[in-house]
């Protein structure tokens, strides 16, 4: 338990997606300078169209106070007040269903128009855990699959990273017995009767054991740990490791790319490690080697070639960055400090939620426009009928009649609304 009350994880995304809901829109400052022009339309529409009747048309003053009372009851700017408020609601809530919290609603708006998307590479596009992607058989006698299980075995009883990453790497669970770690280098054990060593590059050249084979410096260029596995003294194989990439990271580039952004990521790691992880995601671009201090420095050399960025991060050294990029993204499984300087939160540690809220952004702002469009069209519309326009050919619309129309406005648009969806 990591907190209780208001602590609590569920308190905490009540509070951010009410704060989000009742935060304002920029749109919303065009819906309420709109409605304020209608409102002075309605009134000085409505005193026009008394005094035409009364004066112009000389009608009497019972069917001029009617068309005045139809014009100002159809001209009430109910849809355009609530055009903008409820798509920021219902996204708001669509967002938090879908593990998008939204803490800075202009920021969130603003994720329409980004054009380059920064990743950090560890717990971003990677699972920040090592993981087994190549094994190489150096004998003849020895499969991959018995390899693999009698270096899980030996690291079973190991605590380090690359131990339990291999250790995880083979279903076949074998007991071991005198298991002995050697420091700096690795571990041993005796698996099925045969002594079997799993060590680093180091141990090989400490006993003299001569490495020819061509496919081992490859991998050990893209950044890869490798290890190898001795039986009997001999050289059996040799197992690589990296950083698991996430499986949803290249299809979450792929959907980004479709959306005219450019993907690009920052990581401390070396030029053959960030080569490696762009070449599997397929990023347009990489920084490699760079400094905690420096990423928020990196986020801004973006920006400075005139777009509009957003950066994707979860640890505490990516506060900085999160707070220069015109749109921060936290993972929500990440640290305290990046979480509160993000703009929006994603829950889970999935990168396809990032396409998530640059298209439920779009979709967004179409709806507001939309609602605004019609509640303005509306208006253009419904005005000169109801005050009485199309009198001539004996058309005349009612005050019940006009307070129908409004309410019909008013539902269309609260209905566009609830129609705002995130495509996945």
């Amino acid at each position: 338990v990591k907190g209780t009350g208001k602590d609590s994880f569920l308190s905490q995304v009540i509070d951010l997606v009410k704060q989000a809901q009742e935060s304002k829109s920029k749109t919303q400052d065009l819906a309420n300078t709109a409605a304020l022009w209608l409102t002075i339309v309605a009134l000085g529409g409505g005193v026009i169209t008394l005094l035409a009747w009364l004066v112009f048309m000389g009608k009497d003053f019972a069917f001029a106070i009617e068309r005045t009372v139809t014009v100002m009851v159809i001209a009430c700017p109910h849809a355009l007040g609530l055009a903008v408020p409820l798509v920021v609601a219902v996204s708001t809530a669509l967002a938090a269903k879908n593990g998008l919290l939204i803490r800075n609603r202009v920021s969130f708006e603003g994720a329409r128009k980004l054009q380059a998307i920064i990743f950090d590479k560890t717990g971003t596009l990677t699972e920040g855990r090592f993981g087994v992607t190549d094994t190489l058989i150096l004998a003849q006698d020895i499969d991959e699959e018995t390899l693999r299980s009698y270096a899980a075995a030996v690291d079973a009883n190991s605590e380090h990273p690359i131990a339990r990453a291999i250790a995880a790497s083979s279903d076949r669970k074998l007991p071991v017995e005198k298991f002995k770690s050697i420091p700096g280098k690795g571990a041993e054990g005796r698996v099925e009767g045969r002594e079997v060593k799993v060590v680093s590059p180091g141990f090989l050249r400490e006993q003299n054991i001569d490495l020819a084979d061509k496919r081992i410096e490859p991998l050990q260029a893209e950044g890869k740990t490798v290890v190898f596995v001795l039986v009997d003294g001999e050289l059996k194989g040799a197992i690589a490791l990296a950083d698991i990439v996430r499986p949803e990271a290249k299809q979450a580039i792929d959907a980004l790319k479709a959306l005219n952004i450019r993907c690009m990521m920052l990581t401390g790691d070396n030029e053959a490690t960030a080569k490696w992880v762009s070449d599997q995601v397929g990023l347009d671009e990489y920084f490699a080697e760079v400094l905690p201090q420096d990423k928020a420095a990196k986020v801004k050399e973006v920006q400075a070639r005139g777009v509009r960025v957003a950066m994707i991060g979860d640890g505490v050294n990516d506060a900085p960055a999160l707070a220069q990029a015109d749109v921060g993204i936290a993972i929500g499984a990440g640290s305290d400090v990046a979480v509160e300087t993000a703009d929006v939160i994603l829950v889970r540690s999935n990168p396809l939620d990032v396409v998530a809220i640059v298209e439920l952004s779009r979709a967004t702002y179409r709806k507001m426009i939309q609602n605004l469009v019609w509640a303005t069209g509306y208006n253009v519309v419904a005005i000169p009928l109801a005050a009485g326009a199309l009198y001539a050919w004996g058309v005349v619309l009612t005050p019940a009649l006009g307070a129908v129309l409004m309410s019909a406005s008013t539902v269309i648009v609260a209905i566009n609304a609830r129609l705002l969806k995130i495509e996945r």
